[in-house]
């Protein structure tokens, strides 16, 4: 019987380690932030710091950004709701990233409770 996208999300939590927005906010600036959303998803605002590669692309990207790129990085990993973000902890760990954690209830829940965000400076061609 085939899984649902949901069902793979389920299983992914179940090997991860999730924490609250609570416990994110106290981990800014001590682990390197990943956004996994895609480019306009994070242009419209995303957690202080945070670094954007798309789920999509993750695995290829990753070891192009340098405060990523050790196996040993600490890792704080979100998405819009905690989906993606799960799905790319697995793979990170699969990968050889121990130290990695996801933000359950993701940028909308991070935002519904009126966290900092900030929003990329748009480019200047003058």
């Amino acid at each position: 019987m085939p899984i649902t996208p949901h069902d793979l999300v389920v299983e992914a939590k179940s090997q991860i380690k999730e924490v609250t927005c609570d416990e994110a906010m106290s981990l800014l600036g001590k682990r390197v932030v990943l956004d996994v959303r895609e480019y306009d998803e994070f242009a419209a605002g995303h957690l202080p710091g945070a670094i954007n590669i798309p789920r999509g692309v993750l695995e290829f990207k990753i070891g192009m950004v340098p405060e990523a790129a050790p196996r040993d990085a600490s890792l704080l990993i979100y998405c819009r709701t905690s989906g993606r973000a799960a799905l790319s902890a697995v793979q990170l760990h699969r990968l050889g990233y121990g130290d990695v954690v996801s933000m359950s209830g993701g940028f909308d829940q991070w935002s519904s409770e009126q966290r900092p965000t900030e929003k990329p400076e748009p480019i200047n061609f003058e």
